[in-house]
C-alpha cells in the first residue's frame, strides 16, 4: 500500500499555492492560453529540461536562473507559441515577459520561471501576452489549478493533474501537479511540460537530485511516437509551508518525499502517454530480471516505443514475437533461453518456448482495453522477464492508430 493518498486540489493543493489560467489571444482557437502558478513566499525551485541542441528561449532562460539562484516564486506558462528557434528576438521577449509578470506581482524577476508551448519557430505574440498578465494576476486563486491545467494544453485531449498527501514528522504534507502532452513524446524528455508544487522543507540540493530520479522513472519512461521537442520542462518548487522540519539528507523522510514525488509525475507521464496523438489505450510494459533497474527501464522503453508493437495493440492482435524482437534490440545483453512474455494474463513465451495461448480471448483483451475508461480500464499489460537479476523497470507508451497521422500532418495548416 502507498503511503499517500489522493486528494483534490492538483497544483494548489499544497499550502501557500495559487494558480489561474486565462484567455489572452495566443492561441488561434480562442481557447485559453496563458497560465500562472505563484508561491505566496519564496519557494526551493528545481527543474529537468529538454536535451536537444535546439532549446526554446524559455528553456535557456530557466537553465540561467536556475544555476544562479535555486529559488522562485511564479511560473509563467503561454500556449500557442513555442518561442523556439527564434533567435535573438525570441530570446528578448522571453525577458520581457519574466520582468512584465514580475512587475504584476510585485517580485523580483529574478524568481520567475518561465515555459512555452506551441508552433516551434513562432515567436509569443507579445501584445497580447501583455494584455494578458494583468488578467492572469488578477485570476490567482487557491482553487485556480484545473484553470491553470486547462491554459497549458495544446493537442491534448484532456487536463492533467494530481495531487497526493502524505505524514511527515506528524505533519501532512502534499505534493501537487498538472502537465501537457499528446504528440512528439519520447525520452530526454518527451514533448511535455510539468509543474509540481510541494509544501515540504528541502534543501536545494536534494530537491533537484529528487526530482531528476522523478523524472528518469517516470517523464523519461514515456513515449508515443519516438520524437522530443525544444520545449520540454519540469518544474517543481517546494515552499515550506507544510512547517514541518527540513529535509537535509538522504533518509526516511527524504525517502518517503521523493516516492511521493515519482508517484505525482508517473501519473502524469502516463496521463500524457495516454493521451498520445490518436491514442485508444496505454501501454504498460514491465521488465524483470535485469542486471539493474536502467537495464530494465531500456528494454522497457524499447518495447512500448516500437512502431510495430503499438500498431499491433492498435490492431487488437496479440503478436508477441514483436515484443521479443523489441526486447532483443533494446541493446541490453540476456539469455534468449531465459525470456517470458506475458500480455495480460495471457503466457505467451516461456524459458526462450512459445507457448498455445487463446488468441481470441488476447485480441478480445486489447479490443477492451481500446474502449476502456480512462486511465482504469484502458491499460494493455506486457510482462517480460529476461533472467534473475534483481532490476526490474517500467515504461508506457499508447498504441498508434491512423489518427495519429492526420492530426500530425495537418498540424500547421
Amino acid at each position: 500500500m502507498a503511503d499517500w493518498q489522493e486528494i483534490t486540489g492538483g497544483i494548489t493543493a499544497p499550502r501557500g499555492y495559487q494558480a489561474a489560467g486565462i484567455t489572452a489571444g495566443l492561441k488561434p482557437s480562442g481557447l485559453p492560453d496563458l497560465a500562472l502558478i505563484f508561491s505566496e513566499v519564496e519557494a526551493i525551485a528545481a527543474g529537468v529540461f529538454t536535451t536537444s541542441q535546439v532549446k526554446a528561449a524559455c528553456v535557456e532562460y530557466c537553465r540561467q536562473r536556475l544555476q544562479a539562484k535555486q529559488s522562485a516564486r511564479a511560473i509563467l506558462c503561454n500556449a500557442g507559441q513555442a518561442n523556439a528557434a527564434t533567435g535573438t528576438q525570441g530570446y528578448l521577449d522571453t525577458l520581457e515577459s519574466a520582468m512584465a509578470i514580475a512587475q504584476a506581482l510585485h517580485i523580483s524577476s529574478e524568481s520567475v520561471l518561465l515555459a512555452s508551448t506551441g508552433v516551434i519557430g513562432q515567436r509569443i505574440k507579445m501584445d497580447a501576452l501583455r494584455s494578458g498578465i494583468p488578467k492572469v494576476v488578477a485570476a490567482l486563486s487557491e482553487t485556480g489549478s484545473d484553470a491553470a491545467a486547462g491554459a497549458i494544453i495544446t493537442t491534448d485531449l484532456v487536463t492533467k493533474s494530481i495531487a497526493l498527501e502524505t505524514t511527515i514528522s506528524d505533519r501532512s504534507v502534499r505534493i501537487g501537479g498538472i502537465a501537457k502532452g499528446s504528440g512528439m513524446i519520447h525520452p530526454n524528455m518527451a514533448t511535455m511540460l510539468a509543474f509540481v508544487t510541494c509544501d515540504a522543507v528541502v534543501s536545494p540540493h536534494l530537491w533537484q537530485q529528487m526530482l531528476a530520479r522523478a523524472a528518469d522513472r517516470s517523464f523519461n519512461s514515456i513515449t508515443v511516437d519516438g520524437d522530443t521537442s525544444t520545449n520540454d520542462s519540469l518544474i517543481a518548487l517546494a515552499n515550506g509551508q507544510s512547517r514541518t522540519p527540513a529535509i537535509t539528507e538522504l533518509g526516511a523522510e527524504a525517502e518517503k518525499l521523493e516516492a511521493m514525488l515519482t508517484a505525482v509525475c508517473q501519473h502524469l507521464a502516463k496521463a500524457i502517454a495516454r493521451d498520445g496523438e490518436g491514442a485508444t489505450c496505454l501501454i504498460e510494459v514491465q521488465v524483470t530480471g535485469a542486471y539493474d533497474e536502467i537495464s530494465a527501464r531500456q528494454i522497457a522503453k524499447t518495447i512500448a516505443g516500437s512502431s510495430l508493437v503499438k500498431s499491433a495493440i492498435f490492431g487488437h492482435d496479440p503478436n508477441w514475437g514483436r515484443i521479443a524482437a523489441a526486447a532483443g534490440r533494446a541493446g541490453v545483453p540476456f539469455e534468449q533461453e531465459n525470456l517470458q512474455i506475458k500480455l495480460g494474463n495471457f503466457l505467451m513465451l516461456e524459458n526462450g518456448q512459445p507457448l498455445q495461448f487463446d488468441r481470441a480471448a488476447a485480441s478480445a483483451y486489447l479490443k477492451k482495453a481500446s474502449v476502456g475508461a480512462y486511465l482504469q480500464q484502458d491499460t494493455v499489460l506486457i510482462s517480460v522477464n529476461i533472467g534473475n537479476g534483481y532490476g526490474v523497470g517500467k515504461a508506457w507508451g499508447c498504441d498508434l492508430s491512423y489518427d495519429y497521422v492526420k492530426i500530425n500532418a495537418e498540424y500547421t495548416t
